[in-house]
């Protein structure tokens, strides 16, 4: 082979290859990426379903205090009746 193919070969060849390993170390970037939302999204998840306890907590919590207030209201209404 001629100097003039080895370099024909090399500035075809090494450029080809770079970017064969740049797309190579690309893609495992983008699995990193993909495992880093899929992470956020389970928080995400977690969050949510810890908060919908809390509201259904307090949901539970204002029933029972509106029924309590209800029925010192009522007491005093049957008082104020009886008079």
């Amino acid at each position: 082979m001629t100097d003039a193919t080895v370099q024909t070969a090399l500035s075809v060849g090494v450029p080809t290859l770079a970017v064969l390993i740049g797309i190579l170390i690309n893609n495992s970037r983008l699995g990193d990426v993909t495992n880093r939302i899929a992470d956020v999204n389970s928080r995400i998840n977690d969050l949510r379903s810890h908060m919908d306890a809390r509201f259904d907590d307090m949901r539970d919590m204002w029933r029972g205090e509106l029924r309590r207030v209800e029925e010192v209201i009522d007491a005093r209404l049957k008082h104020l009746e009886e008079r």
